[in-house]
Order: C-alpha cells, then sequence, then structure tokens
C-alpha cells in the first residue's frame, strides 16, 4: 500500500484511494545509523526512509455518519442522497450511533485510549463533489488517541524469516465522505455523484515509525485483518497504487503529492486533487454538533436509558478474537508453526478451510498445513484464484489427506490425485484413486517388484554388499518407477535389504 521513498523529499502526503480503505501515506528520509535492509545509499550519506499512513477505512454501516441516507456499493448515481447529504440550507447532521461504536472497537482492539469527550470541527476546501464546501471531521480532540498495532512482515525468501514490529496510533477520528466526480473528456464535462457523500470513515493516523514500503503494507493488512475481524469495515483492499507509484519510479518520473480516486471499471486508480502545496483548511468547530460523550460502567448515570448512549465497557466486551490471538490459538491448539499461522490468517479465507478440513479427519493438522500452505496455496497463486474459487473443496483434500494416512496410496499417487483435482473434475479422490488404479501394492505384488530389479542389477546389488549403501537409493527408485509410484518407500526399502543383504 505504501509509496516508494523519494529521494530528498522532506515528507509529504499523498491520499491513495482503494476499495473501503484509502491510505495517505507520509514519506521522507533519515540519516541511518547503520546499514539495514532498506536503507539506500546515495553516495555521501545513507539514508533510510520514513513512512508513516494515514488509512481511511468506510465504517460498515447500513447508513451514513450524519444522515439517514442508505449506504450501497454500486447504486444509481445520486439514488442515496439526503437533502443533508446534498447540503441543502436548512438542514442538520443527526449523528449516526453505530458509526460511534464502530469507531470505539477499533480503537480499543488498537490499543488506544478512548476519549469520552471528543468535538467535531469543519474542514474547508472547495470542490465540485464537496457541496457543503467544508468536510465535518475531528481535528482537536478525536474519539481515540495513543494506540499501537504490532504487525508482522517476512524479510527473507524463507517463510520464517520474520520480523515483528509496532508503529504507534496517534489518533482515531470519524468523518464524512465527500461525494464523486466523474470526468467526460470527450464531452469536456464533469458529473457528480453524491451517493457516497457523507458517508461514515474511520481515519487511522500512524505516526511515522515504518522505514519501508513493506513494513507499511504488513502494517496495513494487519489493520485490514483487525477491521473484518471486528466487523467495522469491509476493508476491501487492493494494491493498484503501489504497482503504479513503482512502475513512474522504474521509468524515471516523480511521484506527486495528490489524492486518487479508484476507478472500478479500469481496476485502477486516478487522479482527483493536486496536494502538492500547503493545505490551508480553516478549521473551526462544527457549531451543529455537541460534544460527544461517551461512558463507561463507573460513570453511566443511572437516569439515562442504556440504549441512548455508548458504554465504553460494554463494547469491549463485545470484542472477538483479534489476528494476532487467532495465530496464537491455532500454534497452541493445532501444534504447526508460527509462520504456518501467520500464512494462514493472512490468506483471505485459508484458516476456515483448514480448519474445516481438520474438522473432516483425524489426521494430525501438522500433516494437513503442508497440504493447505504448500500445495493448496501454491496451485491458487499459480492460476490466480483465492480460495473461494479453489477446484479442490475442503471435503476433497481432507478425504485425500485420509487415503493418505491409512496407507490407501502413496504420497506420489497422492500427488497425482491432487493434481486430478486441481482439473475441477467431479469425481471424488476414492474414485480418482479407483479409476487410475493409483492404490498401493500388497506386498506380494511389490516382493515381485523388488525381486525382478534386483535380479536386473547384478552390479547395483554387489555394490551394496561391499558396503555402499546409498547405491539402494537407486534401486528403491527403479522399484517405484515400476510400480508408477504405488508402493510405500519404507516398505520398499525394508524388502531390498531382506533380498540384497540377508
Amino acid at each position: 500500500m505504501a509509496a516508494p521513498m523519494v529521494q530528498g523529499s522532506s515528507g509529504g502526503c499523498a491520499l491513495l484511494v482503494v476499495q473501503g480503505v484509502r491510505c495517505g501515506v507520509w514519506r521522507g528520509w533519515r540519516t541511518a545509523s547503520t546499514a539495514c535492509r532498506h536503507a539506500r545509499d546515495t553516495g555521501s550519506l545513507l539514508w533510510e526512509g520514513v513512512v508513516g499512513l494515514e488509512v481511511h477505512a468506510q465504517i460498515n454501516s447500513a447508513s451514513k455518519l450524519f444522515s439517514s441516507s442508505q449506504v450501497k456499493f454500486a447504486a444509481p448515481p445520486n439514488s442515496t442522497v439526503s437533502f443533508f447529504d446534498a447540503s441543502l440550507p436548512g438542514t442538520l447532521p443527526t449523528l449516526n450511533k453505530r458509526c460511534i461504536e464502530a469507531a470505539v472497537m477499533t480503537g480499543l482492539a488498537l490499543n488506544c485510549t478512548i476519549n469520552k469527550k471528543s468535538l467535531f470541527d469543519r474542514k474547508h476546501y472547495f470542490y465540485a463533489d464537496l457541496p457543503a464546501g467544508y468536510q465535518i471531521t475531528q481535528q482537536r480532540l478525536p474519539i481515540a488517541v495513543n494506540g499501537l498495532l504490532t504487525y508482522r512482515y517476512p524479510t527473507g525468501k524463507k517463510l520464517n524469516d520474520m520480523v515483528t514490529k509496532c508503529v504507534r496510533i496517534k489518533q482515531i477520528q470519524l468523518e464524512q465522505d465527500s461525494g464523486k466526480s466523474l470526468h467526460d473528456d470527450s464531452r469536456r464535462q464533469t458529473l457528480i455523484d453524491l451517493n457516497r457523500a457523507g458517508i461514515g470513515l474511520m481515519e487511522v493516523v500512524m505516526e511515522p515509525d515504518m522505514t519501508c514500503g513493506e513494513e507499511a503494507a504488513a502494517a496495513v493488512r494487519e489493520l485490514q485483518l483487525i477491521l473484518q475481524s471486528l466487523g467495522t469495515s469491509l476493508a476491501n483492499m487492493s494494491d493498484y497504487e503501489m504497482k503504479r507509484q513503482i512502475e513512474i519510479l522504474n521509468s524515471g518520473g516523480v511521484i506527486l503529492n495528490e489524492t486518487r480516486a479508484f476507478d472500478y471499471k479500469l481496476g485502477a486508480t486516478i487522479p482527483m486533487r493536486d496536494k502538492e502545496g500547503k493545505q490551508d483548511y480553516r478549521f473551526m468547530p462544527e457549531p451543529n454538533l455537541p460534544p460527544l460523550i461517551l461512558y463507561d460502567t463507573k460513570t453511566l448515570p443511572n437516569n439515562v436509558d442504556a440504549n441512548q448512549v455508548i458504554n465504553i465497557d460494554l463494547i469491549k466486551e463485545m470484542l472477538p478474537e483479534l489476528p494476532s490471538v487467532t495465530r496464537e490459538r491455532l500454534v497452541d491448539e493445532y501444534g504447526i508453526l508460527p509462520e504456518h499461522s501467520f500464512v494462514l490468517v493472512n490468506e483471505d479465507g485459508l484458516k476456515d478451510y483448514f480448519e474445516t478440513v481438520v474438522r473432516m479427519t483425524r489426521v494430525d493438522p501438522k500433516k494437513i498445513i503442508g497440504w493447505v500452505i504448500k500445495d493448496l496455496l501454491g496451485y491458487l497463486r499459480q492460476e490466480n484464484l483465492t480460495i473461494k474459487q479453489s477446484m479442490i473443496t475442503p471435503a476433497s483434500l481432507a478425504e485425500l489427506v485420509t487415503l493418505l494416512e491409512n496407507r490407501v496410496i502413496s504420497s506420489s499417487a497422492a500427488q497425482q490425485v491432487f493434481q486430478e483435482l486441481c482439473k475441477g473434475v467431479k469425481r471424488t479422490p476414492t474414485q480418482i484413486v479407483k479409476e487410475k488404479n493409483l492404490g498401493l501394492l500388497d506386498r506380494r505384488q511389490l516382493e515381485d517388484i523388488c525381486q525382478k530389479i534386483v535380479d536386473e542389477h547384478n552390479v547395483e546389488v554387489a555394490a551394496i554388499r561391499q558396503g555402499n549403501l546409498k547405491v539402494l537409493n537407486k534401486l528403491i527408485g527403479l522399484v517405484q518407477k515400476a510400480s508408477k509410484g504405488r508402493t510405500d518407500p519404507a516398505l520398499v526399502k525394508t524388502i531390498l535389504e531382506e533380498k540384497v543383504l540377508s
């Protein structure tokens, strides 16, 4: 998600817009005291990148932040716009309780202090998709402050080469979204769609504690997982902007500070507003909204309807299992490695797939994890598919690993069955094994094949009898080839040793 660093930049904010989440990237350089992976040698000085983020997450709510207008993706233009959203004279904002609860829950999950009193402000700027000429936000006293986000990211090619780091959360504030401008160059006109105007956003402001794009991407991914587990934002996010900026830098271009919108038809971001110059937003207190007052169990007045106020303690009790806790649980419950639990949680739908397979078979989860991460995920990435698009259902994989565990098929035969399943065949693993005659040979059949191999390879047999036991691996391979993988290598080794060494 993060923009690559630009040498000589003293810092700036480029607002990146993606599906459901926007990331403003604060970027610059600082002198590095020691060489590190992400430091860059410019000749006389060694520089280290400085990255901070402003993440705008759309709140998962049925209605907008200050009006009852419906929040509906891909609705006809200007079909979900109230009088307030269109800034008609005399209309007043009404605060959405669901949006407040979402911000509080997100703040608690990010280890923030929840302010029991917060204020709303007007942020002025003029653009066609902002009919009021200002945006309601929280500049002076936001709803949550001083949090911490812990994340992990890979530093090498191996899966276990991971680094754990933290980024400070400066604040989380509520604010309303603007509308959408549609530029028609052929007709030289701009059309305005106000469906998005007034949708509730949570702006999560991170301190510049990161040093590279990899760290920023890992931090945003962890935040995305937290938001999705909470249900406070759908956080549907794609990495189009990073690719665009890398291409610009590779061609010798310069990344501009600007606000960009995501075009769903093009599958890319498009420029909206220039942000190179200093912004004077002329902040002022929002006169139509009183201070937002929250309570906890101790401060909740006796004469107040509990359904009409926000109780921080009650929201804290409703917090679901967060991604970091899920990773620890997977390790403790199934005995898998921490790096495996990291992949399961970070890949959309992979954890649920794995646990479904585990529930459907008695095979050791540590044996299942390899099939899920190495084989299944490798196949999906190769074909550019999601877990939901997988040709291999959890039931099919559970049946396959059960056949292997019960010694009905060999490991090589299991791979053959897996490849058939990848093709989308409408047959079960058991049916594939039967049709392709992939079942393990019985001992009598195996002994016949082994005897034939021994009889045909006198030189190798002599070498083994003279103490060169490594040659035995060649005979094992020949037996495997002759049997088309329908053997247990350990049993083959035992039979060959009996025939050659006894």
